[in-house]
C-alpha cells in the first residue's frame, strides 16, 4: 500500500485498484449524489409526460432529447450504486426530500408551459453540476475520477442540450 496527498486530502490505495480515504464519508457523499441522480430521473419522467400531455405538439426530436438526458441520469444513478457497493455500502433506493422538492418545482413549471419546465430541469442540471463541482472532492480518487471523468461532462451536456430545446421552444 501507497500513501498519497491530493488536494482533498490523503488516502492510501492498495494494490487492488481501490482508494480509501474514509470511505464512510465517500459512501455518505456518494448517496447524496445518487439521491440526486434518482431525483433528476423522476423528474425528466414527469416533464416528458407533460409535455407529451400537452396542447401543443411537441417535437418528437425534443421528445427525444428529453428521453436520452432522463435515460443518462439512470445511467449515472446506477454507476454510483455501484461504486457505493464497491465501497462496501448501502447505495439510497429513492431520492428523499430533494427529490420531492423537485417534483413539486417540476410540477409548476409544468403549469407555465414547455419553456419554463425546461428552464427549471436547467436549475436542476445545474444545480446537479455545482453539487458535483464542490463534492468531488469529498471522495476517494476512484469515485472522484467517475465524477470529474463522467458525471461533470454528462451535467455539461445535459445544460447545453436545454439551453438548445428553451432557444427552439422560445422561438416557435
Amino acid at each position: 500500500m501507497s500513501s498519497m496527498s491530493t488536494p482533498g486530502g490523503d488516502y492510501t490505495r492498495d494494490t487492488g485498484g481501490s482508494d480509501f480515504g474514509n470511505s464512510d464519508d465517500a459512501v455518505s457523499q456518494l448517496n447524496s449524489f445518487l439521491r440526486g441522480e434518482i431525483s433528476a430521473a423522476e423528474t425528466y419522467r414527469m416533464a416528458i409526460d407533460a409535455v407529451a400531455d400537452s396542447e401543443q405538439i411537441p417535437s418528437i426530436a425534443n421528445l427525444e432529447m428529453l428521453r436520452e438526458i432522463q435515460e443518462e441520469h439512470g445511467r449515472a444513478a446506477q454507476a454510483l450504486r455501484e461504486r457505493i457497493r464497491e465501497l462496501g455500502g448501502q447505495p439510497s433506493d429513492s431520492s428523499g426530500a430533494w427529490g420531492a422538492w423537485a417534483k413539486f418545482t417540476q410540477g409548476t413549471a409544468n403549469l407555465f408551459g414547455d419553456v419554463s419546465a425546461l428552464k427549471s430541469l436547467k436549475e436542476g442540471e445545474e444545480h446537479g453540476l455545482k453539487d458535483y463541482q464542490e463534492g468531488a472532492d469529498d471522495v476517494d480518487a476512484t469515485s472522484c475520477e467517475l465524477i470529474r471523468n463522467q458525471l461533470i461532462p454528462a451535467q455539461q451536456r445535459h445544460i447545453n442540450l436545454l439551453d438548445q430545446l428553451i432557444n427552439s421552444v422560445g422561438t416557435a
